[in-house]
């Protein structure tokens, strides 16, 4: 965990920019998640370790939250062939999108304080 005293405001708020910019993803549906982590990763990563963490962990999870919804995607699909996965396929759907948007909040509140998150189920691309 990193000291938040130790921190410029600066810092803290372009780590807090590197997760909140996947609400891009509302803006841009194709892959905003993952192209506005991207650029403020790449503008801000020379200039702060810690914003190039941040950085890295958060475009990480975005990138691992594409496979894991393309993977939900053919998944609802096989589901809703048979009536009872019609419900079954929306929870899937909603669940993703819902831990998703839990995470990113949860990411940018605790960079916004100066400490270090790590996403669940986060596979490191990046490193």
């Amino acid at each position: 965990m990193t000291n938040h005293l130790q921190l410029s405001a600066e810092e803290k708020t372009f780590g807090m920019l590197c997760h909140l910019s996947a609400l891009a993803l509302f803006i841009l549906p194709s892959f905003g998640n993952v192209f506005g982590p991207l650029i403020v990763w790449l503008i801000k990563k020379d200039q702060s370790q810690w914003v190039d963490r941040q950085g890295k962990e958060a475009l990480n999870f975005q990138i691992s939250m594409v496979i894991y919804s393309i993977a939900a995607f053919f998944l609802m699909f096989l589901l809703t062939i048979t009536v009872i996965g019609i419900p079954l396929a929306i929870l899937i759907g909603l669940g993703l999108a819902v831990f998703w948007l839990i995470a990113v909040i949860m990411a940018s509140v605790k960079a916004n304080n100066g400490e270090d998150f790590r996403y669940p189920l986060n596979i490191r691309f990046i490193r």
